[in-house]
């Protein structure tokens, strides 16, 4: 699994128009892609990490304060460049695959007791964000 992780102040993803997530506080924004050999214990990982990065105001994690997460699904984190002018997708896991491992990572995240809003999954997705810092991770599980 690959993750971009932002620290924001706030964020919002919307479809059609309808905000479907939002964090109106400072959390993180968390766009997750997921490959063909990922698997639930990966899923697993990415959420507890997630969940104790330290890199909210004064290195503090989301355990630590409480910080809501906006988690986004993005295939296009496999995204591939390195020929030609045209990306290829091909190390990206297919929707039946990847949809419910971006679920699970939802679902472990609130498990250990975070506040989680998601995007829709497939869809096409308008993001916002108050980038803090600024500070971007690019985690690989």
């Amino acid at each position: 699994m690959r993750a971009v992780v932002q620290r924001v102040s706030t964020a919002s993803v919307a479809v059609d128009g309808e905000t479907v997530g939002a964090i109106a506080e400072p959390g993180l924004l968390v766009l997750v892609g997921v490959t063909h050999t990922d698997t639930r214990a990966e899923a697993r990982k990415l959420a507890a990490k997630l969940w104790g990065l330290r890199i909210l105001d004064g290195e503090k994690s989301c355990s630590d304060v409480s910080a809501p997460l906006l988690v986004i699904s993005q295939f296009t984190l496999y995204g591939d460049a390195r020929k030609g002018r045209r990306p290829t997708w091909q190390a990206a896991a297919p929707g039946p695959v990847a949809e419910p491992l971006v679920d699970a990572v939802v679902e472990e995240l609130r498990a250990l007791g975070a506040q989680v809003e998601t995007g829709r999954f497939g869809a096409n997705m308008k993001v916002s964000l108050v980038n803090d810092g600024p500070i971007t991770l690019v985690l690989d599980i």
